[in-house]
Protein backbone atom coordinates (compact mmCIF):
# COMPACT_ATOMS: atom_id res chain seq x y z
CA UNK A 1 0.00 0.00 0.00
CA UNK A 2 3.06 2.30 -0.03
CA UNK A 3 2.14 4.10 -3.26
CA UNK A 4 -1.35 4.97 -2.07
CA UNK A 5 -0.37 5.89 1.49
CA UNK A 6 1.92 8.73 0.36
CA UNK A 7 -0.98 11.08 1.05
CA UNK A 8 -0.51 10.32 4.75
CA UNK A 9 3.27 10.60 5.07
CA UNK A 10 6.20 12.65 3.83
CA UNK A 11 6.38 16.22 2.58
CA UNK A 12 2.92 17.80 2.26
CA UNK A 13 3.68 19.71 -0.93
CA UNK A 14 5.19 16.69 -2.62
CA UNK A 15 2.26 14.50 -1.57
CA UNK A 16 -0.30 16.87 -3.09
CA UNK A 17 1.69 17.58 -6.24
CA UNK A 18 2.44 13.91 -6.84
CA UNK A 19 -1.27 13.15 -6.64
CA UNK A 20 -2.44 16.27 -8.50
CA UNK A 21 -0.04 16.08 -11.45
CA UNK A 22 -1.53 12.92 -13.02
CA UNK A 23 -4.99 14.44 -12.57
CA UNK A 24 -3.72 17.59 -14.26
CA UNK A 25 -2.41 15.58 -17.22
CA UNK A 26 -5.69 13.65 -17.32
CA UNK A 27 -7.61 16.91 -17.55
CA UNK A 28 -5.22 18.18 -20.25
CA UNK A 29 -5.95 15.16 -22.41
CA UNK A 30 -9.67 15.36 -21.58
CA UNK A 31 -9.75 19.00 -22.64
CA UNK A 32 -7.59 18.39 -25.69
CA UNK A 33 -9.82 15.72 -27.09
CA UNK A 34 -12.95 17.76 -26.27
CA UNK A 35 -11.39 20.71 -28.08
CA UNK A 36 -10.19 18.62 -31.01
CA UNK A 37 -13.71 17.22 -31.26
CA UNK A 38 -15.01 20.77 -31.69
CA UNK A 39 -12.12 21.70 -34.00
CA UNK A 40 -12.91 18.84 -36.32
CA UNK A 41 -16.66 19.51 -36.25
CA UNK A 42 -16.22 23.26 -36.74
CA UNK A 43 -13.70 23.01 -39.57
CA UNK A 44 -15.14 20.01 -41.45
CA UNK A 45 -18.87 20.53 -40.91
CA UNK A 46 -19.19 24.32 -40.39
CA UNK A 47 -20.47 26.71 -37.74
CA UNK A 48 -24.01 25.25 -37.75
CA UNK A 49 -22.62 21.85 -36.72
CA UNK A 50 -20.36 23.54 -34.16
CA UNK A 51 -23.41 25.32 -32.74
CA UNK A 52 -25.22 21.95 -32.57
CA UNK A 53 -22.64 20.61 -30.12
CA UNK A 54 -21.83 23.90 -28.38
CA UNK A 55 -24.50 23.44 -25.72
CA UNK A 56 -23.26 19.92 -24.99
CA UNK A 57 -21.38 20.83 -21.84
CA UNK A 58 -24.30 22.41 -20.03
CA UNK A 59 -26.88 19.81 -21.04
CA UNK A 60 -24.62 16.82 -20.35
CA UNK A 61 -23.57 18.25 -17.00
CA UNK A 62 -27.20 18.86 -16.10
CA UNK A 63 -28.13 15.22 -16.72
CA UNK A 64 -25.02 13.66 -15.16
CA UNK A 65 -24.24 15.99 -12.26
CA UNK A 66 -26.47 14.36 -9.64
CA UNK A 67 -25.09 10.86 -10.26
CA UNK A 68 -21.48 12.00 -10.42
CA UNK A 69 -21.96 14.06 -7.24
CA UNK A 70 -23.12 10.99 -5.34
CA UNK A 71 -20.11 9.10 -6.71
CA UNK A 72 -17.88 11.88 -5.34
CA UNK A 73 -19.52 11.33 -1.97
CA UNK A 74 -18.48 7.70 -2.18
CA UNK A 75 -14.93 8.86 -2.84
CA UNK A 76 -14.97 10.87 0.39
CA UNK A 77 -16.22 7.85 2.32
CA UNK A 78 -13.60 5.57 0.78
CA UNK A 79 -10.71 8.00 1.40
CA UNK A 80 -11.84 8.51 5.01
CA UNK A 81 -11.93 4.78 5.80
CA UNK A 82 -8.73 4.20 3.86
CA UNK A 83 -6.96 6.85 5.93
CA UNK A 84 -8.32 5.26 9.11
CA UNK A 85 -7.14 1.80 7.99
CA UNK A 86 -10.64 0.29 7.99
CA UNK A 87 -10.29 -1.75 4.80
CA UNK A 88 -13.46 -3.79 5.31
CA UNK A 89 -15.53 -0.60 5.06
CA UNK A 90 -13.45 0.50 2.07
CA UNK A 91 -14.56 -2.68 0.31
CA UNK A 92 -18.21 -2.25 1.26
CA UNK A 93 -18.20 1.37 0.13
CA UNK A 94 -16.70 0.66 -3.29
CA UNK A 95 -19.04 -2.28 -4.02
CA UNK A 96 -22.05 -0.19 -3.01
CA UNK A 97 -20.77 2.61 -5.23
CA UNK A 98 -20.42 0.29 -8.22
CA UNK A 99 -23.98 -1.00 -7.69
CA UNK A 100 -25.20 2.60 -7.58
CA UNK A 101 -23.29 3.40 -10.78
CA UNK A 102 -24.82 0.51 -12.70
CA UNK A 103 -28.32 1.60 -11.75
CA UNK A 104 -27.68 5.31 -12.30
CA UNK A 105 -25.89 4.82 -15.62
CA UNK A 106 -28.71 2.74 -17.04
CA UNK A 107 -31.26 5.32 -15.93
CA UNK A 108 -29.20 8.16 -17.40
CA UNK A 109 -28.88 6.41 -20.75
CA UNK A 110 -32.62 5.82 -21.07
CA UNK A 111 -33.63 9.28 -19.84
CA UNK A 112 -31.03 11.11 -21.93
CA UNK A 113 -32.10 9.44 -25.17
CA UNK A 114 -35.81 10.02 -24.47
CA UNK A 115 -35.71 13.56 -23.07
CA UNK A 116 -33.14 15.20 -25.36
CA UNK A 117 -35.59 16.82 -27.84
CA UNK A 118 -37.76 18.29 -25.09
CA UNK A 119 -34.79 19.72 -23.18
CA UNK A 120 -33.21 21.24 -26.31
CA UNK A 121 -36.48 22.90 -27.27
CA UNK A 122 -36.87 24.21 -23.72
CA UNK A 123 -33.34 25.68 -24.07
CA UNK A 124 -34.54 27.69 -27.12
CA UNK A 125 -32.06 25.96 -29.41
CA UNK A 126 -32.01 27.61 -32.83
CA UNK A 127 -34.35 25.67 -35.19
CA UNK A 128 -31.57 25.58 -37.80
CA UNK A 129 -29.32 23.51 -35.55
CA UNK A 130 -31.96 21.63 -33.53
CA UNK A 131 -32.00 18.45 -35.69
CA UNK A 132 -28.21 18.12 -35.50
CA UNK A 133 -28.24 18.75 -31.75
CA UNK A 134 -30.83 16.01 -31.18
CA UNK A 135 -28.80 13.48 -33.18
CA UNK A 136 -25.59 14.45 -31.36
CA UNK A 137 -27.02 14.14 -27.86
CA UNK A 138 -28.90 10.92 -28.50
CA UNK A 139 -25.74 9.30 -29.83
CA UNK A 140 -23.79 10.66 -26.88
CA UNK A 141 -26.18 9.27 -24.28
CA UNK A 142 -25.98 5.81 -25.82
CA UNK A 143 -22.68 5.74 -23.92
CA UNK A 144 -24.24 7.08 -20.70
CA UNK A 145 -23.62 3.90 -18.71
CA UNK A 146 -19.95 3.84 -19.70
CA UNK A 147 -19.56 7.50 -18.78
CA UNK A 148 -20.99 6.99 -15.29
CA UNK A 149 -19.03 3.80 -14.64
CA UNK A 150 -15.75 5.39 -15.70
CA UNK A 151 -16.35 8.21 -13.22
CA UNK A 152 -17.18 5.64 -10.53
CA UNK A 153 -14.02 3.60 -11.19
CA UNK A 154 -11.89 6.73 -11.47
CA UNK A 155 -13.28 8.03 -8.16
CA UNK A 156 -12.42 4.77 -6.39
CA UNK A 157 -8.79 4.88 -7.55
CA UNK A 158 -8.43 8.57 -6.71
CA UNK A 159 -9.91 8.02 -3.24
CA UNK A 160 -7.07 5.66 -2.30
CA UNK A 161 -4.44 7.95 -3.81
CA UNK A 162 -3.96 6.33 -7.23
CA UNK A 163 -4.28 9.08 -9.82
CA UNK A 164 -1.85 7.59 -12.36
CA UNK A 165 -3.86 4.73 -13.79
CA UNK A 166 -6.86 6.95 -14.62
CA UNK A 167 -4.36 9.13 -16.50
CA UNK A 168 -3.09 6.20 -18.59
CA UNK A 169 -6.61 5.09 -19.44
CA UNK A 170 -7.67 8.61 -20.37
CA UNK A 171 -4.64 9.16 -22.62
CA UNK A 172 -5.46 6.01 -24.54
CA UNK A 173 -9.14 6.83 -24.89
CA UNK A 174 -8.37 10.46 -25.87
CA UNK A 175 -6.14 9.34 -28.71
CA UNK A 176 -8.79 6.83 -29.75
CA UNK A 177 -11.46 9.53 -29.72
CA UNK A 178 -9.41 11.83 -31.96
CA UNK A 179 -8.63 8.99 -34.37
CA UNK A 180 -12.30 8.03 -34.60
CA UNK A 181 -13.33 11.68 -35.13
CA UNK A 182 -10.91 11.99 -38.04
CA UNK A 183 -12.03 8.65 -39.46
CA UNK A 184 -15.78 9.24 -39.15
CA UNK A 185 -15.90 12.95 -40.07
CA UNK A 186 -12.74 13.59 -42.10
CA UNK A 187 -12.54 10.18 -43.79
CA UNK A 188 -16.09 8.88 -44.11
CA UNK A 189 -17.70 12.39 -44.15
CA UNK A 190 -20.32 11.33 -41.63
CA UNK A 191 -22.53 13.89 -39.84
CA UNK A 192 -22.36 15.54 -36.43
CA UNK A 193 -23.73 12.45 -34.67
CA UNK A 194 -20.55 10.55 -35.51
CA UNK A 195 -18.57 12.84 -33.18
CA UNK A 196 -20.78 11.72 -30.30
CA UNK A 197 -20.42 8.07 -31.37
CA UNK A 198 -16.63 8.46 -31.26
CA UNK A 199 -16.85 9.92 -27.74
CA UNK A 200 -19.15 7.13 -26.56
CA UNK A 201 -16.77 4.47 -27.89
CA UNK A 202 -13.77 6.15 -26.24
CA UNK A 203 -15.58 6.42 -22.89
CA UNK A 204 -16.52 2.75 -23.06
CA UNK A 205 -12.88 1.80 -23.61
CA UNK A 206 -11.85 3.93 -20.61
CA UNK A 207 -14.43 2.26 -18.40
CA UNK A 208 -13.38 -1.22 -19.50
CA UNK A 209 -9.69 -0.54 -18.85
CA UNK A 210 -10.45 0.77 -15.36
CA UNK A 211 -12.75 -2.20 -14.69
CA UNK A 212 -10.05 -4.70 -15.65
CA UNK A 213 -7.62 -3.08 -13.23
CA UNK A 214 -10.08 -3.11 -10.33
CA UNK A 215 -10.88 -6.77 -10.99
CA UNK A 216 -7.21 -7.79 -11.09
CA UNK A 217 -5.62 -5.62 -8.39
CA UNK A 218 -4.37 -7.31 -5.23
CA UNK A 219 -4.96 -4.14 -3.24
CA UNK A 220 -7.71 -3.50 -0.68
CA UNK A 221 -9.87 -1.78 -3.30
CA UNK A 222 -10.22 -4.89 -5.46
CA UNK A 223 -13.62 -5.27 -7.12
CA UNK A 224 -15.27 -8.67 -6.61
CA UNK A 225 -18.38 -9.05 -8.85
CA UNK A 226 -20.30 -11.26 -6.40
CA UNK A 227 -19.96 -8.54 -3.72
CA UNK A 228 -21.59 -5.83 -5.85
CA UNK A 229 -24.77 -4.88 -4.05
CA UNK A 230 -26.32 -2.09 -2.01
CA UNK A 231 -25.15 -2.20 1.60
CA UNK A 232 -27.92 -0.25 3.32
CA UNK A 233 -25.89 1.55 5.98
CA UNK A 234 -23.04 2.31 3.59
CA UNK A 235 -25.42 3.57 0.91
CA UNK A 236 -26.95 5.99 3.41
CA UNK A 237 -23.49 7.23 4.34
CA UNK A 238 -22.49 7.68 0.70
CA UNK A 239 -25.70 9.57 -0.02
CA UNK A 240 -25.23 11.72 3.09
CA UNK A 241 -21.87 12.88 1.76
CA UNK A 242 -22.64 12.70 -1.95
CA UNK A 243 -26.18 14.02 -2.28
CA UNK A 244 -25.26 17.61 -1.29
CA UNK A 245 -22.51 17.58 -3.94
CA UNK A 246 -24.92 16.10 -6.47
CA UNK A 247 -27.55 18.72 -5.68
CA UNK A 248 -24.88 21.43 -5.85
CA UNK A 249 -23.75 20.24 -9.27
CA UNK A 250 -27.33 19.94 -10.48
CA UNK A 251 -28.37 23.45 -9.50
CA UNK A 252 -25.20 24.91 -11.02
CA UNK A 253 -25.89 22.94 -14.19
CA UNK A 254 -29.48 24.19 -14.19
CA UNK A 255 -28.27 27.76 -13.87
CA UNK A 256 -25.82 27.23 -16.72
CA UNK A 257 -28.57 25.72 -18.89
CA UNK A 258 -30.54 28.92 -18.32
CA UNK A 259 -27.44 30.91 -19.27
CA UNK A 260 -27.12 28.76 -22.40
CA UNK A 261 -30.80 29.33 -23.19
CA UNK A 262 -30.26 33.09 -23.09
CA UNK A 263 -27.16 32.75 -25.25
CA UNK A 264 -29.20 30.69 -27.74
CA UNK A 265 -31.67 33.57 -28.07
CA UNK A 266 -28.92 35.61 -29.76
CA UNK A 267 -28.64 33.14 -32.67
CA UNK A 268 -26.17 30.71 -34.25
CA UNK A 269 -23.12 33.00 -34.12
CA UNK A 270 -23.58 33.58 -30.40
CA UNK A 271 -23.97 29.84 -29.79
CA UNK A 272 -20.84 29.03 -31.78
CA UNK A 273 -18.86 31.82 -30.09
CA UNK A 274 -19.98 30.71 -26.64
CA UNK A 275 -19.15 27.09 -27.43
CA UNK A 276 -15.70 28.01 -28.78
CA UNK A 277 -14.91 30.05 -25.69
CA UNK A 278 -16.10 27.20 -23.45
CA UNK A 279 -13.47 24.92 -25.00
CA UNK A 280 -10.78 27.53 -24.42
CA UNK A 281 -11.97 28.16 -20.85
CA UNK A 282 -11.68 24.44 -20.17
CA UNK A 283 -7.91 24.83 -19.99
CA UNK A 284 -8.30 27.26 -17.08
CA UNK A 285 -10.14 24.52 -15.22
CA UNK A 286 -7.11 22.23 -15.37
CA UNK A 287 -5.38 23.44 -12.17
CA UNK A 288 -8.76 24.08 -10.57
CA UNK A 289 -10.04 20.56 -11.07
CA UNK A 290 -6.83 18.74 -10.21
CA UNK A 291 -6.22 20.63 -6.96
CA UNK A 292 -9.87 20.49 -5.91
CA UNK A 293 -9.85 16.71 -6.35
CA UNK A 294 -6.44 16.37 -4.72
CA UNK A 295 -7.54 18.42 -1.71
CA UNK A 296 -10.69 16.34 -1.24
CA UNK A 297 -8.66 13.12 -1.10
CA UNK A 298 -5.80 14.62 0.91
CA UNK A 299 -8.11 16.18 3.51
CA UNK A 300 -10.31 13.07 3.72
CA UNK A 301 -7.40 10.68 4.26
CA UNK A 302 -5.51 12.87 6.73
CA UNK A 303 -8.54 13.75 8.82
CA UNK A 304 -9.45 10.07 8.80
CA UNK A 305 -5.97 9.42 10.22
CA UNK A 306 -6.41 12.35 12.67
CA UNK A 307 -3.47 14.27 11.19
CA UNK A 308 -5.02 17.69 11.60
CA UNK A 309 -1.96 19.91 11.20
CA UNK A 310 -1.00 18.07 8.03
CA UNK A 311 -4.51 18.64 6.66
CA UNK A 312 -4.27 22.40 7.36
CA UNK A 313 -0.88 22.69 5.65
CA UNK A 314 -2.13 20.79 2.62
CA UNK A 315 -5.21 23.00 2.35
CA UNK A 316 -3.16 26.22 2.35
CA UNK A 317 -0.69 24.93 -0.22
CA UNK A 318 -3.40 23.61 -2.54
CA UNK A 319 -5.37 26.86 -2.50
CA UNK A 320 -2.35 29.06 -3.22
CA UNK A 321 -1.04 26.88 -6.03
CA UNK A 322 -4.41 26.50 -7.71
CA UNK A 323 -5.31 30.19 -7.78
CA UNK A 324 -1.83 31.13 -9.05
CA UNK A 325 -1.91 28.66 -11.94
CA UNK A 326 -5.51 29.48 -12.86
CA UNK A 327 -4.74 33.21 -13.04
CA UNK A 328 -1.66 32.65 -15.21
CA UNK A 329 -3.79 30.70 -17.66
CA UNK A 330 -6.41 33.44 -17.49
CA UNK A 331 -3.87 36.09 -18.48
CA UNK A 332 -2.75 33.98 -21.44
CA UNK A 333 -6.36 33.50 -22.60
CA UNK A 334 -7.03 37.23 -22.24
CA UNK A 335 -4.06 38.11 -24.44
CA UNK A 336 -4.50 35.37 -27.06
CA UNK A 337 -8.31 35.22 -27.20
CA UNK A 338 -8.83 36.05 -30.93
CA UNK A 339 -6.28 33.49 -32.07
CA UNK A 340 -7.67 30.81 -29.75
CA UNK A 341 -11.31 31.33 -30.78
CA UNK A 342 -10.35 31.41 -34.48
CA UNK A 343 -9.01 27.86 -34.17
CA UNK A 344 -12.57 26.59 -33.81
CA UNK A 345 -14.25 28.76 -36.42
CA UNK A 346 -12.94 31.71 -38.44
CA UNK A 347 -16.27 33.45 -38.98
CA UNK A 348 -15.56 37.07 -37.90
CA UNK A 349 -18.76 37.37 -35.85
CA UNK A 350 -18.09 34.09 -34.03
CA UNK A 351 -14.51 35.18 -33.26
CA UNK A 352 -15.67 38.61 -32.06
CA UNK A 353 -18.26 37.18 -29.67
CA UNK A 354 -15.93 34.49 -28.30
CA UNK A 355 -13.15 37.05 -27.77
CA UNK A 356 -15.54 39.42 -26.06
CA UNK A 357 -16.53 36.76 -23.55
CA UNK A 358 -12.93 35.68 -22.95
CA UNK A 359 -11.81 39.22 -22.19
CA UNK A 360 -14.74 39.75 -19.82
CA UNK A 361 -14.14 36.61 -17.78
CA UNK A 362 -10.52 35.40 -18.01
CA UNK A 363 -8.88 37.72 -15.46
CA UNK A 364 -11.23 36.47 -12.74
CA UNK A 365 -10.20 32.81 -12.88
CA UNK A 366 -8.40 33.07 -9.53
CA UNK A 367 -11.80 33.54 -7.87
CA UNK A 368 -13.18 30.45 -9.56
CA UNK A 369 -10.14 28.46 -8.38
CA UNK A 370 -10.53 29.68 -4.79
CA UNK A 371 -14.21 28.73 -4.62
CA UNK A 372 -13.59 25.25 -6.01
CA UNK A 373 -10.65 24.60 -3.67
CA UNK A 374 -12.62 25.51 -0.55
CA UNK A 375 -15.50 23.36 -1.82
CA UNK A 376 -13.05 20.45 -2.26
CA UNK A 377 -11.74 20.94 1.27
CA UNK A 378 -15.28 20.98 2.65
CA UNK A 379 -16.13 17.73 0.87
CA UNK A 380 -12.98 16.06 2.18
CA UNK A 381 -13.87 17.22 5.69
CA UNK A 382 -17.36 15.74 5.44
CA UNK A 383 -18.97 19.17 5.10
CA UNK A 384 -20.53 18.80 1.65
CA UNK A 385 -23.65 20.73 2.72
CA UNK A 386 -21.62 23.95 3.00
CA UNK A 387 -20.60 24.25 -0.69
CA UNK A 388 -24.06 23.05 -1.69
CA UNK A 389 -25.70 25.92 0.21
CA UNK A 390 -23.26 28.53 -1.10
CA UNK A 391 -23.46 27.37 -4.71
CA UNK A 392 -27.25 27.08 -4.56
CA UNK A 393 -27.61 30.62 -3.25
CA UNK A 394 -24.97 32.32 -5.40
CA UNK A 395 -24.18 30.28 -8.52
CA UNK A 396 -27.79 29.27 -9.07
CA UNK A 397 -30.36 31.62 -7.54
CA UNK A 398 -28.39 34.85 -7.75
CA UNK A 399 -27.02 34.06 -11.23
CA UNK A 400 -30.49 33.27 -12.58
CA UNK A 401 -32.06 36.35 -10.98
CA UNK A 402 -29.30 38.59 -12.32
CA UNK A 403 -29.57 37.29 -15.90
CA UNK A 404 -33.37 37.32 -15.87
CA UNK A 405 -33.49 40.94 -14.71
CA UNK A 406 -30.74 42.13 -17.06
CA UNK A 407 -32.21 40.39 -20.12
CA UNK A 408 -35.61 41.87 -19.33
CA UNK A 409 -34.36 45.44 -19.18
CA UNK A 410 -31.19 45.33 -21.32
CA UNK A 411 -31.11 42.54 -23.90
CA UNK A 412 -27.32 42.69 -24.40
CA UNK A 413 -25.11 39.60 -24.44
CA UNK A 414 -22.29 41.33 -22.54
CA UNK A 415 -24.37 41.24 -19.36
CA UNK A 416 -24.67 37.47 -19.61
CA UNK A 417 -20.88 37.21 -19.71
CA UNK A 418 -20.61 39.30 -16.54
CA UNK A 419 -22.79 36.85 -14.61
CA UNK A 420 -19.80 34.58 -14.03
CA UNK A 421 -17.24 37.00 -12.53
CA UNK A 422 -20.00 38.53 -10.39
CA UNK A 423 -21.08 35.25 -8.81
CA UNK A 424 -17.49 33.96 -8.48
CA UNK A 425 -16.62 37.09 -6.50
CA UNK A 426 -19.52 36.74 -4.08
CA UNK A 427 -19.01 33.01 -3.48
CA UNK A 428 -15.27 33.53 -2.89
CA UNK A 429 -15.97 36.16 -0.24
CA UNK A 430 -18.38 33.82 1.58
CA UNK A 431 -15.98 30.88 1.33
CA UNK A 432 -13.12 32.98 2.71
CA UNK A 433 -15.14 33.89 5.80
CA UNK A 434 -16.17 30.27 6.32
CA UNK A 435 -12.64 28.92 5.88
CA UNK A 436 -11.13 31.40 8.34
CA UNK A 437 -13.88 31.36 10.98
CA UNK A 438 -15.29 27.81 11.04
CA UNK A 439 -13.98 24.74 12.85
CA UNK A 440 -14.09 22.59 9.73
CA UNK A 441 -11.46 20.11 10.96
CA UNK A 442 -13.09 19.19 14.26
CA UNK A 443 -16.47 19.38 12.64
CA UNK A 444 -15.31 16.39 10.62
CA UNK A 445 -14.50 14.52 13.81
CA UNK A 446 -18.00 15.22 15.12
CA UNK A 447 -19.47 13.87 11.90
CA UNK A 448 -17.46 10.68 12.36
CA UNK A 449 -18.70 10.30 15.92
CA UNK A 450 -22.33 10.67 14.86
CA UNK A 451 -21.83 8.14 12.09
CA UNK A 452 -20.29 5.65 14.52
CA UNK A 453 -23.15 6.21 16.96
CA UNK A 454 -25.68 5.34 14.28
Amino acid sequence: MSVNQKMLTGDVKKSILTFAFPIFLSQVFQQLYNSIDSLIVGNFLGKEALASVSSSGTLIFLLTSLFIGVAMGAGVVISRYFGAGDYEKVSRALHTNVAFGLAAGTLLMIFGIAATPTILEWMQTDPEVLPGSIVYFRCYFCGGLSMVMYNIFNGIMNAVGDSRRPLYYLIFSSLLNVALDLLFIGGFHMGVGSAAVATAIAQTVSALLALVHLLRTKDVYRLVPRKIRFHGGMLREIIRYGLPTGVQNSVIALANVIVQSNINSFGTNAMAGYGSYAKVEGFAFLPITCFSMALTTFIGQNLGAKQYDRAKKGASFGILTSITLAELIGVCIFLLAPQLIRMFNDDPEVVALGTRQARTVALFFFLLAFSHCIAGICRGAGKAVVPMAIMLAVWCVLRIVYITVMMHFVHEIQYIYWAYPLTWSISSAIYLVYYLKSDWIHGFEKTRSLSAAR
